[in-house]
């Protein structure tokens, strides 16, 4: 074997719109526009009329066809070949006329005429025609449902063909079909037979889209060539896509023959410009079908598209009415919530109903809310970055989430099926819809896994199956399969969402407007309250103190006591206006921003302080260099002092210590990963949980006044203002008696 990776998409490529041969029961001629000199001719030809093809090529068609003929042909040139065709044409051979039917149509600069010879009785009147159709047409639009409509159609098709076993075969969105109706006097049914999307691959299905009917009257044909071989304009193969001659893949016209079909043919049933699914008509023999009752054929396929909306639309109505009923009480509940999780929270059971889901999830920003059954929040993240490069039109959907997913083999049994709507790309708004695995049988027709056959020269090539009789799998990791008036309902909903939301956000956009005039109204007070007080409190202090001084032999102990206290209390009021007044500052003051090393700053943050507190001992741990942040180099300074201190201040254990460190990634995931979540851990007093919550509070205090040293309690107050200055957060995890663990985030990116 050789190292070449063999898969089905091996067939795809299979380049069967230009074979440069033609099936035998016609000939093919290439004519100029519009002059009509022939430029390629079938080599059947000499078979056919008498003429050799040497004696065709370079000439005007009038050599072959009379001048009526001709007349004809030059009338049509205008219009649209389809609306016309079939021509009725002759051509004299051996003193005999020959009647074809000539079916033409346009390529760029060339006109492709197709000749197919009459049979005696292929007479086919408009009348003939009308009666043919007339009363299939009125059945198929009476059937109540989309499966009794196609048993119908398949019969109707099998009547005026003839055809042993006629069928209707619907694909599935990865191109997988199965028979949903079925007519014909054959032992071995097809009916609710699954077939691989290999039996009809990716570029024949394309071509159903372009040529509505195709029939193969002899699988066991031998293809005829054209002569030039290439199209002398271009040099190319001749593009035979819309031809009704074409000759067949020998793939499939093996696969045929491995069925027991000799002559088949097969009607395009089209839904929203989609190839839907197929009329698949097969007989034992040889077969062929004038192009009369093909065109009937056809036109019945496409009165069958046409009802395929009206049918579809009508299935499950009272589902769908329900699924709106659904979509307008989640959307009012919206409205009504002040906040987008919160009302999707609130919302939650018609949340799951809207898609007959068993869990979902909610993520905005970097917050996840799950509901019901759902995969674990980390294994949400990662799917969710999975699912992200993936969405078209804001939307992914999966019945079989492990085949393409692996890691969702671990969680299968609630997510097999994935349905992902993003609300808001800018500001990470998603909605993932779980369904569980159900283990299903699916019955194929044959082992749908194609052999692979190796030539004696060592070569590899996809074979089809010789088997087609019943072959059952067990299939899991899927589940059942998102409805499309599921998906539609979950695509309305996005343009209702996205109302709601954008009205929620201009109303938050106004109250943190109006909240930040507040907050500046209250630095430029606090600044003004602050510095008014400091001259009498100074004043107060100073007079005291100059009591003490003068009057110290008069006042007695109780007086000079007296004092002394105001002289302590001016003193710490002093201290409370200079944090207020350092704090209202931080909030005016612009920020200088530049890369700044922390490498450096907090070595030169910690010798400081070591200066300052000579009799504590405490052993400073960074375990890994520290990363460069953008930000305000004084203030980033104040920021690790503040920290670094109270974790020196708050520490009672005889050996104490302090570790500056920063997290890989991002944390906890609660911000942007364009930032660095750093901490400062300590061993020292903890802090109990229901304190977590206050401790950031200006002036706030946990102890006495002068416990541990004393302070004003601002120090974390303004260690947050500091942090969110920069475009962060901060918060604390603690343990009484274990320690403390102060985390925060700044950018590591100069654009914040």
């Amino acid at each position: 074997m050789t190292d070449e990776i063999i898969d089905l998409t091996n067939c795809d490529r299979e380049p069967i719109h230009i074979p440069s041969l033609i099936q035998p029961h016609g000939v093919l001629l290439v004519l100029q526009d519009p002059t009509l000199e022939i430029l390629q001719v079938s080599s059947n030809i000499q078979k056919v009329v008498g003429r050799q093809p040497d004696e065709l090529l370079g000439k005007p068609l009038s050599d072959l066809l009379d001048i009526k003929h001709i007349q004809l042909i030059q009338q049509c040139l205008a219009e649209d070949f389809e609306s016309v065709n079939p021509l009725n044409l002759s051509i004299k051979h051996q003193n005999k006329l020959i009647h074809f039917d000539g079916i033409v149509h346009h390529l760029e600069n060339i006109i492709i005429l197709e000749l197919e010879p009459k049979k005696a009785k292929d007479k086919t009147g408009f009348f003939d025609f009308y009666q043919q159709v007339r009363g299939t047409i009125t059945r198929i639009q009476k059937a109540p449902t989309l499966l009794e409509m196609c048993q119908i159609v398949v019969r109707e098709v099998r009547r005026i063909t003839g055809f042993e076993r006629v069928m209707v075969y619907r694909f599935d969105r990865q191109g997988a079909g199965s028979v949903i109706a079925e007519d014909t006097n054959q032992e071995m049914p097809y009916l609710d037979l699954h077939y691989p999307p290999s039996d009809i691959p990716k570029q024949a299905r394309q071509l159903y889209t372009l040529n509505w009917l195709r029939l193969i009257p002899d699988a066991s044909y031998q293809p005829v060539t054209l002569i030039p071989a290439n199209n002398p304009l271009t040099n190319q193969p001749l593009d035979l896509s819309l031809s009704v001659l074409r000759s067949v893949s020998p793939i499939h016209l093996e696969y045929l023959q491995n069925m027991g079909v000799t002559a088949s043919m097969s009607i395009s049933l089209m839904h929203e410009q989609k190839l839907w699914g197929l009329i698949a008509c097969h007989h034992s023999s040889p077969k062929y079908i004038s192009y009369n009752i093909r065109t009937i054929c056809e036109f019945i396929g496409q009165v069958m598209s046409v009802e395929l909306a009206n049918k579809e639309a009508s299935e499950d109505i009272d589902y769908k009415n329900q699924l709106k009923s659904l979509q307008t009480q989640f959307v009012e509940g919206l409205s009504q919530a002040e906040y987008f999780l919160d009302g999707m929270v609130q919302m939650k059971s018609q949340l799951l109903n809207l898609v007959s889901a068993t869990g979902a999830v909610i993520c905005s920003g970097n917050e996840c809310i799950r509901v019901g059954k759902t995969p674990s929040e980390s294994e949400i993240h990662a799917l969710l970055d999975w699912i992200k490069p993936q969405l078209h039109h804001n939307l992914f959907e999966t019945r079989s989430l492990p085949k393409s997913y692996p890691a969702a083999e671990s969680f299968k049994a609630i997510a097999s099926g994935v349905l992902a709507l993003e609300i808001s790309k800018v500001h990470h708004n998603y909605i993932l819809w779980f369904r569980p695995e159900v283990i299903q049988t699916v019955n194929w027709g044959g082992n749908p896994n194609k052999p692979v056959e190796v030539f004696s020269d060592g070569s590899l090539r996809m074979s089809p199956r010789k088997s087609f009789e019943l072959w059952q799998e067990t299939v899991q990791g899927s589940a059942l399969p998102w409805k499309p008036c599921e998906i539609e309902a979950v695509t309305e909903l996005r343009s209702l969402v996205v109302g709601v939301v954008l009205r929620q956000a201009d109303k938050l956009a106004s109250m943190n407007f109006e909240l930040q005039r507040s907050n500046e109204e209250l630095d430029s007070f606090a600044y003004v309250a602050s510095h008014d007080l400091k001259e009498p409190l100074r004043g107060i202090h100073n007079y005291a103190n100059f009591l003490m001084e003068d009057y110290a032999d008069v006042l007695d102990s109780d007086g000079m006591a007296k004092l002394q206290t105001l002289v302590r209390l001016t003193q710490r009021m002093e201290d409370l206006i200079n944090s207020l007044l350092h704090f209202s500052r931080l909030g005016r003051a612009e920020l200088i921003r530049q890369l700044v090393n922390l490498n450096e700053l907090v070595p030169q943050v910690i010798a400081t302080l070591t200066i300052s507190r000579p009799q504590s001992e405490v052993e400073f741990r960074i375990p890994q260099p520290l990363k460069s942040v953008q930000g305000d180099r004084a203030q980033i300074n104040e920021l690790f002092s503040n920290l670094i201190s109270n974790a020196i201040k708050y520490n009672d254990k005889p050996q104490k210590w302090v570790e500056i460190g920063f997290i890989e990634g991002n944390g906890e995931s609660k911000v942007a990963s364009t930032s660095l979540t750093f901490y400062v851990r300590d061993n020292g007093i903890g802090i109990p949980q229901e304190h977590l919550d206050k401790i950031f509070q200006i002036f706030r205090r946990l102890h006495g006044r002068d416990d541990f040293g004393g302070g004003t309690g601002v120090g974390l107050t303004i260690a947050r203002k500091i942090v969110e200055r920069h475009g962060g957060r901060i918060w604390v995890e603690s343990t009484p008696t274990v320690g403390s663990t102060f985390f925060f985030t700044l950018s590591a990116e100069a654009n914040i």
